[in-house]
C-alpha cells in the first residue's frame, strides 16, 4: 500500500463531508485498521465494531486535530483508545457472566419499556436531518436491502458505512439526551449492531 500524505485542506475537506475525501479516508484506514485489529482481536465481528467505532470517533474529533500531517497517527491514537476500551468492556462481560442469573422482568414489563422505547426511537428519528432519519429506518427498521438503498441514495457500499455510522452517531447522541428508562435503544430493537452491512 503506498502511504498517503495528508494536510490541513485533506482535514479540512474531511472535516466538511466532503463525499471524496470521506470515501477515500475510509478506503485508506480500512486495511491498515484491519491488519492492526486482526492481531489483537479474535472475532471478525469485533474487529468491524471497533473499526467502525474508530471512524466514528475521528470524525467526530476532527476539530482536536491541530496539524493535518498527523492524520495518521491520530487515527492510530484513536484505535489504542478504542481498543483499550472494548478490552475493559469484554473483561467486565466475563465477571458478569459468572455472577448468579437475576429474575427476569415481567412480560407486561418488557413490552411496556419496548412501547415506550419505540416512541422514544420516533420522537428522535424526526429531529435528525431528514437524510439521517431516512438511512436509519430504511437500514434499521424497514430492514431494506442494502444495495436499494444505496441506488436510491446514490451511495457505494463503503459510503453507505460511513454515512451510517455518521447517522447512528447523532442518533445515539440524540437518544441518550431523551433516555429516562432502563433500556437502551440497542436492546429494544435486538442489536442493531448484527444488521450492519
Amino acid at each position: 500500500m503506498e502511504l498517503f500524505t495528508f494536510d490541513d485542506d485533506y482535514v479540512r475537506r474531511l472535516r466538511e463531508g466532503d463525499r471524496e475525501t470521506e470515501e477515500h479516508f475510509y478506503s485508506y484506514f480500512r486495511d491498515l485498521l484491519h491488519a492492526k485489529l486482526r492481531r489483537k482481536l479474535r472475532s471478525t465481528d469485533a474487529i468491524e465494531d471497533v473499526r467502525q467505532e474508530v471512524f466514528r470517533r475521528t470524525l467526530e474529533r476532527l476539530d482536536q486535530l491541530k496539524d493535518g500531517r498527523k492524520l495518521g497517527p491520530f487515527v492510530n491514537t484513536t484505535c489504542n483508545h478504542v481498543l483499550q476500551e472494548y478490552y475493559r468492556q469484554e473483561s467486565r462481560a466475563v465477571s458478569l457472566e459468572d455472577q448468579p442469573d437475576v429474575a427476569d422482568t415481567s412480560d407486561l414489563d418488557t413490552a411496556y419499556d419496548t412501547v415506550r422505547n419505540s416512541a422514544r426511537v420516533r420522537k428522535v428519528l424526526s429531529t435528525l436531518d431528514k437524510r439521517d432519519s431516512d438511512i436509519l429506518r430504511a437500514v434499521f427498521l424497514e430492514e431494506g436491502d442494502k444495495e436499494q438503498i444505496c441506488k436510491r441514495y446514490g451511495v457505494d457500499r463503503d459510503y453507505l458505512r460511513v454515512l451510517l455510522h455518521r447517522a447512528k452517531a447523532i442518533f445515539r447522541t440524540a437518544y441518550l439526551r431523551r433516555k429516562s428508562g432502563r433500556r437502551s435503544i440497542f436492546e429494544t430493537f435486538g442489536g442493531l449492531t448484527s444488521l450492519l452491512l
